[in-house]
Order: C-alpha cells, then structure tokens, then sequence
C-alpha cells in the first residue's frame, strides 16, 4: 500500500511539472521577441527565395530580388510592358494589378501575414528599370474568415 501511494505521489508530482514546463514554453512572446523572431525569419525567407532568382512568373514578368528588411519581405518583379509606356501602364493598370496583388497574398503567404511579416511586391519596367507599382500588404487588407 504504501508503495502504492509513492507511485501514485509521483504521478502526481511529474503531471504537475509538466503542466508548469508546458506553460512556459506556451507562454505568448513579448513584442519585442516576437519582432526579433520577425526579423530572422524575414532573412531566412528572403535568402532561400533569393537562390532561385531570376525566375519567371509569366509571358511578361520575371521576379528578380527577394529582400528582407525588418519584418518586411520586398518582392521586386520586372515587367516587360512592350510598347506601352511607362506612364499608360502606371495608368492604365494600377488598380487591377493591386487587386489581383493583394488577393494573391491573401491566399498564398497567410502564414507571414498571420505572424505580422508584411509583403512588399514592387514592380518596375524592364527595359528602364523605373518602378511602376508599390504594393505593401498587411493582415488588415486580406479579408477575414466569418
């Protein structure tokens, strides 16, 4: 009997440890922790992307640079427009490329979005490398499961 309640004393004592052990390591990060932790997966994501590039995305448009800066991943994209000019497709495009931007990044990188990284996709011109379009996306944009 007796060992019985020493067995049954140490059940009890080690259930207890690691509930405490489990609360511990479960407990939320500190903002600045979590930032820090940001910034590291940022530069992790952004060196693995970077070794596979250039790569094309479509008929148009190649994705040429992947950096990492504080908890932002910039995405640079050259786009060869033909014969437009820079300004008609700044005009003429704008809105349509952001809609179909931020509906991307809210399907496909909501693991980032979700861990406050935010995502800059930048496009410029291929032929005089001037930026066309700037889109930086947040959490905030992507619209919210009901």
């Amino acid at each position: 009997m007796k060992n019985f309640k020493i067995l049954v004393l140490a059940v009890v004592f080690t259930g207890v440890l690691l509930a405490q052990s489990q609360q511990m390591q479960s407990r939320a990060l500190s903002t600045s922790e979590m930032q820090r932790q940001n910034h590291k997966i940022v530069k992790m994501a952004s060196k693995a992307l970077s070794k596979h590039l250039p790569q094309a995305v479509d008929r148009y448009t190649a994705l040429v640079k992947v950096d990492g800066v504080n908890s932002t991943l910039i995405y640079t994209y050259e786009i060869n427009t033909g014969a437009k000019s820079d300004e008609a497709v700044i005009k003429e495009d704008k809105s349509r490329m952001k809609r179909a931007v931020v509906n991307g990044i809210c399907l496909h990188n909501k693991r980032f979005l979700d861990a406050q990284i935010g995502i800059t996709y930048i496009y410029r011109s291929v032929t005089t490398k001037r930026e066309l379009f700037r889109f930086t996306v947040t959490q905030a944009e992507c619209p919210q499961p009901k």
